[in-house]
């Protein structure tokens, strides 16, 4: 599934090319993002939203494909087509945004160390990779991002919240930083199906530290890197660098 960095990377891009367009006869003010959902608004106040969810693209003037769900035509020519391969995605037009963005928490890049722990500490028992995948949480961190911060972190994914120590939560709070602006200065992670508005895969997959690196060698120490299930989604780690206890 797209996450902030990949999401991110198609609002910077549509921002550049859409903004000032009429939709519908509607002019385009602006081009927003909000966890992992993509918002285009109109200058009537209304916005035309998009949740990507598992296979959704956003392609500026793209060729259609079999699986394009619909194809949005501005008034110059140009348009924008929304492909939708396992069909989960969805798009919608909203008076307003409050509904959608109720209940996010705070937005991954722009969350202050204070508040970060302060969130943190009401969650004690809760282990630490599902939390940050939690959009209640923080929002726009994913299985793929949450992976690879906790790692730059050395903390390990089965960690309980009260097991961290101050330095450690300032380690996560850093990397979140750190990972996700480096991501989406590649463009965010192409697995199969996520392309960036101009349709080319993004290039962060050659950066990835453990995520889906199983069996392969840690690039910090070189022990063996593992995969566990954590609540159904998978973990990719270093049990030598990130120690449970």
């Amino acid at each position: 599934m797209p996450e902030l960095p990949e999401v991110e990377t198609i609002r910077q891009q549509l921002a550049q090319k859409i903004v000032g367009k009429k939709l519908n006869g509607k002019k385009i003010k602006a081009v927003r993002r909000r966890a992992k959902v993509l918002m285009i608004d109109f200058k009537d106040g209304s916005s035309l939203v998009f949740h990507l969810k598992m296979t959704g693209q956003l392609i500026f003037n793209g060729q259609p494909l079999k699986y394009t769900r619909k194809i949005f035509k501005f008034a110059d020519g140009s348009k924008l087509l929304f492909n939708d391969a396992r069909k989960f995605g969805w798009w919608k037009i909203v008076k307003d945004t409050k509904n959608i963005e109720k209940g996010l928490g705070p937005e991954a890049l722009e969350v202050d160390f204070k508040t970060f722990k302060d969130n943190l500490k009401k969650h004690p028992n809760n282990k630490i990779k599902p939390l940050l995948m939690d959009q209640k949480f923080i929002a726009g961190i994913g299985n793929i991002y949450s992976d690879e911060i906790l790692f730059n972190a050395k903390v390990h994914p089965l960690r309980q919240v009260k097991t961290l120590k101050d330095k450690e939560i300032k380690q996560v709070h850093q990397s979140i930083k750190k990972i996700l602006q480096k991501a989406i200065q590649y463009r965010g992670t192409t697995e199969q199906y996520y392309r960036d508005a101009c349709g080319r895969e993004g290039n962060y997959y050659n950066y990835l530290k453990v995520y889906q690196r199983e069996g392969e060698k840690c690039p910090r120490c070189k022990a063996i890197i593992k995969r566990m299930k954590i609540g159904g989604r998978s973990a990719h780690f270093c049990p030598a660098c990130q120690k449970l206890c």
